[in-house]
């Protein structure tokens, strides 16, 4: 476990402790039946536990009795059943309690293990009495434990899903459609111990669960060479917290935009770029001529009609385009690079991108037209990511010139700039303002992570575009493609962006939620 996963972690832990939701995305449940239980290899009671636990097994359930102080803090008290094994898992379950329990946070569900002692490192999936549902986990031995709360309560059907060193929690609702509470990393080692838990948050009490359509799957032994990217685009919707899962594939695509009437995304994948119906379905290529090495710092147009993208010459350098919505052959507006592309005018007339000059990198305007080129910024240092406000008052654009990459702000002319987020632990990236000038929403790293690379721990934040508090709202696997670009809905309410896990190959699937 790094530095970036510690801190990132252990951030989230206070942010949820303090009632902030986290986000979850949806997928359907398609293979919920009424088989057989499993058969588990072995049961134990884990920690210092007085009342003994106990296992009862019938056709289509198993019974988990338990006692234990708590599955908490450095070390847990509870009862075991569980299998031995190397690789990925997937285990499932519904959970129901038997009486009412005498500590609302008992605690019953899922738990992939390194070991059998109290204190070893962990994640589980539980059902709390009270009917709180969450992820918890334990980094190293010893450590405290963390957690990440799921907005969904009990009863509910929950699913503990392990991909090498990243473990993911579904958590169903009412209508039976799952949501993703979260998706954490975790060294456990090859090796680990998965099954069921009880705790009774009472060393003087036992508590009995009762474990129905139990699903317990092994899911491969993969060498972590072999593993490949899993790209999934997703929204999330500012008013509920809720991540809805767009297109899911294991192969990589980046960086979402909305379109301007709210009915597509388009979004890069090896050099071209796609469009995809906001409800899902199969992404159809939009025709950009020669441009085949287009990036992930492509944009719509204010009023819907041009496509701007970052394309790379024969020279190796990115330089600007622009051309039809549907497609067409681009025409080129800057003609020195690198050049990357990030923002448009509100009045269509002005595009702002990062260029290199002189071995400096720093933010420009020009016309859409093309012609002669401004610089707005003049540090030694990276300032990247420019963006306007919908009133075009305003660049937003992130920094280091401080030691430490932070959201900057400045007057369209590039006078008056301004830090606008915190230093704190984290490393902010690619600001993008509502289309109702109300928010502001960012990428985070922690701030130990130079540059913005693929594959980290990361959190996306928000915060109110006149400024106050910013929050975490989604914790996720990603980092560069994970959102670029602008990729607000039209009414604000939600924007996109792409999450990613590294996983074992096998056939693609794609999920949509119509």
């Amino acid at each position: 476990m790094g530095l970036l996963e510690m801190s990132i972690h252990q951030y989230i832990s206070s942010i949820i402790g303090a009632g902030i939701i986290t986000a979850f995305a949806a997928v359907l449940v398609t293979d919920i039946t009424h088989a057989e239980v499993p058969k588990f290899a072995g049961n134990a009671d884990i920690g210092t536990v007085n009342i003994p636990g106990s296992v009862i097994y019938k056709k289509n359930t198993i019974s988990i009795t338990g006692s234990g102080e708590n599955i908490w803090a450095d070390k847990d008290a509870f009862h075991f059943l569980y299998n031995s094994h190397e690789g990925d898992v997937q285990l499932a379950t519904d959970i129901n309690w038997i009486g009412k329990g005498k500590n609302p946070h008992r605690k019953a569900g899922l738990m992939i293990r390194e070991g059998l002692t109290s204190n070893d490192a962990y994640v589980d999936a539980v059902i709390h009495g009270d009917g709180l549902i969450s992820i918890q986990y334990r980094t190293a031995k010893g450590q405290n434990t963390l957690e990440v709360r799921s907005p969904i309560k009990a009863p509910a059907r929950i699913i503990l899903e392990r991909t090498s060193n990243q473990f993911t929690l579904y958590v169903s609702d009412k209508s039976g459609v799952l949501h993703t509470a979260a998706t954490i990393s975790v060294n456990l080692g090859n090796k680990v111990f998965s099954g069921l838990v009880v705790c009774s948050h009472d060393s003087t009490v036992k508590e009995t669960a009762v474990f129905s359509n139990v699903k317990y799957t092994l899911t491969g032994n993969c060498e972590e060479k072999e593993r490949i990217v899993e790209s999934t685009l997703e929204t999330y919707d500012t008013e509920t917290g809720i991540r809805t899962v767009i297109r899911k594939v294991q192969e990589h695509f980046e960086a979402p935009n909305w379109s301007r009437d709210g009915k597509y995304f388009l979004f890069n994948s090896k050099g071209k770029i796609y469009k995809l119906p906001v409800l899902g379905g199969k992404p159809e290529e939009i025709k950009t001529g020669f441009a085949s090495t287009c990036n992930n710092d492509h944009g719509i147009s204010s009023d819907g009609k041009q496509l701007v993208i970052s394309n790379h010459g024969k020279d190796g350098k990115s330089y600007i385009y622009v051309l039809p919505i549907a497609g067409g052959e681009p025409r080129q507006v800057t003609l020195n690079g690198p050049s990357y592309w990030h923002g448009w005018s509100p009045d269509g007339k002005t595009l702002t991108y990062c260029a290199e000059r002189d071995g400096e990198f720093d933010v420009y305007t020009i016309p859409v037209t093309g012609g002669e080129e401004k610089r707005l910024t003049n540090s030694p240092s990276l300032d990247d990511g420019p963006e306007y406000s919908p009133d075009g008052k305003f660049i937003y654009f992130n920094s280091i010139r401080t030691g430490q990459m932070k959201i900057w702000r400045m007057l369209s002319d590039g006078s008056e700039q301004t830090q606008i987020t915190p230093n704190d632990q984290f490393g902010d990236w690619f600001a993008h303002p509502s289309p109702d000038n109300q928010n502001l929403v960012f990428v985070s790293y922690d701030k130990s992570v130079e540059g913005h690379p693929a594959n980290k721990d990361i959190v996306v934040r928000m915060m109110p575009i006149n400024g106050g508090e910013v929050k975490t709202i989604i914790s996720l696997f990603g980092g560069q493609g994970t959102m670029n670009v602008h990729s607000w809905s039209p009414d604000s309410k939600k924007f996109a962006f792409v999450s990613y896990r590294l996983v074992a190959p096998k056939k693609t699937t794609n999920r949509n939620n119509k």
